[in-house]
């Protein structure tokens, strides 16, 4: 969702569009977790035309909660890819306007965009759009339409970094920030539960530093990532796998309203998103030099990756206002399969079809 691009004077009004011979693992990583953003989405769709009591629902609602991993996993993927690139060179002035050039820009935009979206939906009232109040809430925490906030996260990011050049200078192990980032996490939250008590502390940037800390360590050593993974994969993977079958019960609970105990359910939401974030790097980079078509495919979603984050909320409602999934459990699977993959097909080829124009950077930042 972010670039790592050398910073410059002014955003460019053309960029090149990423020639196929030149996808990276780092397009793959956006690919699999734009896929994973879209079918998160559209299995929560799903979830509201299928029987509470029935096995379909309780199967969508453990995939739904499984794929609860894109904001932390996109966080970190933004620190990776710019703490290599600060490392290479950071002048301030530059970084900070392609910064908000690039990121300010579209989630002012995108925001304006949704609050009309809304409204003329019928899902907000007109008075909302002249209630500073709700200007107020959407703006400063992301909440003009409910996947905004990770536009503003990354806003933060990009301010935060700079300050841990230090330790990215440093090169720490991967293994050290992971415990470094989740003691600080501890602490963030704690202050946060104590202190300072913000009303949507999951659409700031202190509820990902975890992710940050490693994407830090992980931007800093990049080349040597690879190499990292194959050798504590063993160790990792069975560490996630234990995470997951602890989280996954705290999260049903909290999907259906139950009392959860607030510090477990988070602590074992950062453990898991933060671990299956380095999963899908040590994935994508074992499968980048594949020719497959699927590679292909969903390397170049991660080019537009944005783009069908930016969109794809507004199609899914769109055509769930169109023609509503209903029947039997197979049947709203059915549509519901349907709708996904226009969901990601249609933003993506807009986005591939935008891409070198005016029109992209007017829209996108990019």
């Amino acid at each position: 969702m972010t670039d790592a691009d050398p910073a410059s004077p002014a955003p460019p009004a053309r960029a090149p569009a990423a020639p196929v011979g030149n996808l990276t693992a780092i397009d793959m990583f956006r690919g699999l977790t734009i896929i994973e953003v879209v079918a998160h989405h559209s299995t929560g769709v799903m979830l509201r035309y299928l029987d509470p009591a029935s096995t379909a629902h309780l199967y969508t609602l453990i995939l739904n909660r499984t794929l609860h991993f894109a904001v932390p996993a996109f966080v970190f993927l933004s620190a990776v890819v710019l703490t290599r690139s600060l490392l290479k060179r950071f002048e301030p002035r530059r970084y900070f306007w392609r910064r908000l050039t690039r990121g300010g820009w579209p989630y002012l935009l995108w925001s304006v965009l949704y609050a009309l979206w809304y409204v003329w939906t019928d899902q907000r009232l007109p008075e909302s759009l002249t209630d500073p109040a709700r200007w107020r809430d959407w703006l400063l925490y992301g909440k003009a339409s409910y996947h905004l906030y990770f536009l503003l996260v990354a806003l933060e990011v990009y301010v935060v970094l700079p300050l841990m050049l230090p330790l990215a200078r440093r090169k720490p192990s991967i293994t050290a920030a992971l415990i470094f980032g989740a003691t600080l996490q501890l602490g963030l939250y704690l202050l946060n539960r104590e202190v300072l008590r913000l009303p949507f502390p999951a659409s700031t940037v202190l509820w990902y530093m975890l992710p940050i800390t490693l994407g830090v360590a992980v931007g800093a050593r990049l080349d040597e990532f690879p190499a990292w993974w194959r050798r504590r994969r063993w160790v990792l993977l069975p560490v996630l796998t234990l995470a997951f079958s602890l989280y996954l019960p705290e999260a049903l609970a909290y999907a259906r309203g139950e009392r959860v105990t607030p510090i477990v359910y988070s602590g074992l939401s950062w453990v898991y998103t933060s671990l299956t974030a380095l999963a899908l790097l040590g994935l994508a980079f074992r499968v980048q030099r594949s020719a497959s078509t699927v590679r292909l495919t969903v390397a170049l979603l991660g080019t537009v990756s944005l783009q069908v984050y930016l969109i794809h909320p507004a199609l899914l409602q769109a055509l769930e206002r169109w023609d509503a999934p209903q029947g039997a459990p197979w049947q709203v699977a059915l549509t519901m399969l349907g709708y996904f993959l226009l969901a990601l097909g249609i933003p993506a080829l807009l986005g591939r079809a935008l891409l070198n124009t005016r029109l992209s950077t007017w829209l996108f930042g990019r």
